[in-house]
């Protein structure tokens, strides 16, 4: 099979140099890569290095190879362009259609799926000019993922890093996964909080109550959105998945901060996708100091209380009209009738149940499941990557958004 073409379009900022990370993650993955500088990037990281990692040449200039006419060949064969960093002047001459050099050439030549990583400080990024520029290129399809928080050029922190080029990948693959439905970022404009991992409540200082999710399903519901275009909000529970590109990351460590944090993104939000596994116990009461072993004597029961229940809260009170509530039902015997019930009682839009166990589902690349509609549809999502699961779960929020 042929291998997917991706111009790799690098912008002249400090963070080109990570730009060959992405570019080692993209071709050891199968893809054929064509680094597309701009003059500025190559004061950065030269054009032996791009030729070298791309095994192809790499250039700025729309004059070498004329009879190839490149300018027009690079973008009309791809099927993925993606801009990493993209600077406030690459994202502004994309927006307003300039032309001046092969990469924006080629952005104005390219049918095919297109993502922006910016990269700039602070200040740039937030500047008027460049928020307008991004809605302009979101509106028109284009992936722009949110910058990173973090260490900037200097001593200077704040928005504007660009985000790890291996989750920027991650973005690209579910990109190209969707094939020509990626051509329309359906979720552009629309705000999702998704939550993931799985609550903790403690006992004493040292010693928790938890559950065996490590967040893999909600990290790829929230990566799934960003490569739809929508800006994320991504609630995590005792997770230690690196953080999605382009997602705003809020921690949480128990039910309850998890349902402070939920209920506070879900004001305006168009969606909620509830995939973290929320505990529905807590200890009724919390030891100071180390409960201690004592010998001869066997430990006192341990006495729980009731968590709050943030689906069916939240599935009760939406917080603007028409929002889509989806809810996880982790299931170990009778999965269906389980589900079935579990949506009637919550009240949710749309339930995901899928069967759980010791070597099942937590922890793992793969799931399957049954999607479950408070209309009486029900979607099989065969075992798989959860990353297919994520797109099958927005594809049924797109159909409901309307």
């Amino acid at each position: 099979m042929d291998k997917p073409e991706v111009v790799l379009g690098v912008s002249g900022g400090i963070a080109a140099y990570k730009a060959c990370e992405l570019l080692r993650r993209l071709t050891e993955s199968g893809h054929d890569v064509r680094v597309v500088p701009t003059a500025s990037a190559l004061h950065f990281i030269g054009e032996a290095t791009w030729s070298a990692l791309s095994g192809h040449p790499a250039t700025t200039e729309v004059w070498e190879s004329v009879h190839e006419v490149p300018h027009v060949r690079i973008g009309q064969s791809a099927d993925l362009v993606v801009i990493a960093p993209a600077t406030a002047d690459l994202l502004a001459k994309a927006a307003h259609g300039l032309a001046d050099d092969l990469l924006t050439n080629t952005l104005l030549t390219a049918r095919c799926p297109v993502v922006f990583a910016p990269a700039m400080h602070t200040e740039m990024w937030e500047h008027p000019a460049t928020q307008e520029n991004v809605a302009t290129l979101r509106r028109r399809g284009a992936v722009v993922i949110e910058p990173a928080v973090g260490r900037l050029t200097g001593v200077d922190t704040g928005k504007g890093r660009l985000p790890d080029p291996g989750e920027i990948f991650e973005v690209c693959r579910r990109v190209l996964a969707r094939g020509t439905a990626a051509l329309t970022a359906d979720l552009a404009g629309r705000h999702v909080v998704v939550s993931a991992g799985g609550t903790r409540e403690p006992l004493d200082p040292v010693r928790f109550l938890g559950n065996r999710s490590t967040g893999r399903q909600g990290y790829a519901l929230a990566r799934a959105a960003v490569a739809r275009g929508a800006r994320v909000t991504l609630v995590s529970a005792n997770s230690e998945l690196p953080d999605p590109a382009g997602a705003d990351v809020v921690r949480a460590g128990t039910t309850a901060q998890l349902r402070e944090a939920v209920l506070k993104a879900a004001a305006d939000a168009d969606a909620v996708v509830m995939a973290a596994a929320v505990a529905d116990f807590r200890p009724a009461r919390y030891a100071e100091g180390k409960i201690k072993k004592r010998e001869g004597q066997e430990p006192e029961p341990l006495d729980l209380v009731r968590n709050p229940d943030i689906l069916a809260e939240i599935s009760a009170e939406r917080a603007r009209s028409g929002q889509i509530v989806v809810g996880f039902a982790a299931e170990t015997d009778d999965v269906l009738a389980n589900g079935r019930a579990k949506l009637a009682r919550k009240g949710c839009d749309l339930l995901v149940v899928n069967e759980v166990g010791e070597h099942k589902t937590f922890g793992a690349e793969t799931n399957e499941a049954v999607v479950l509609g408070a209309d009486g549809t029900e979607t099989p999502v065969p075992y798989g990557p959860k990353g297919a699961l994520a797109d099958t779960v927005w594809d049924l929020v797109v159909r409901r958004l309307g």
